[in-house]
């Protein structure tokens, strides 16, 4: 049953990214352009291509702003990484904790001491 529950999830965020995948593009697009047009934009040396570069950059960022969506598509990732770490049983932190060694040590330790 839990396997059931792991698959619907994941198809559920596998249909969300994808159908969230062009915005994604559109979203890293903006954000290359945006980055570029400013790091040009500092570095001009006449107020010309400081305007030119400025408005770029501010193109830029309508487009990426424009692509805000692409946002539900990363969480649909994060998501997909979730269930497939459950799926294949990945042990939790609690988990670990149990099977250190040093912790079994010591509890073994602490029982011989006691005997």
């Amino acid at each position: 049953m839990k396997k059931l529950g792991l698959l619907v999830v994941g198809g559920i965020a596998a249909i969300v990214l994808i159908a969230n995948l062009g915005p994604m593009v559109g979203l890293a697009i903006g954000l290359v352009v945006m980055y570029y047009a400013f790091k040009k934009a500092m570095a001009a040396e006449t107020g010309g291509k400081k305007f030119w570069w400025g408005a770029l950059s501010v193109v830029g960022l309508c487009v990426s702003v424009a692509n805000i969506p692409a946002i539900l598509g990363a969480a649909a990732i994060y998501v997909l990484y979730l269930v497939y770490k459950k799926w294949n049983g990945s042990a939790s932190v609690e988990e670990s904790i149990d099977n250190d060694p040093f912790t079994n040590f010591e509890r073994e330790w602490a029982k011989l001491k006691n005997s």
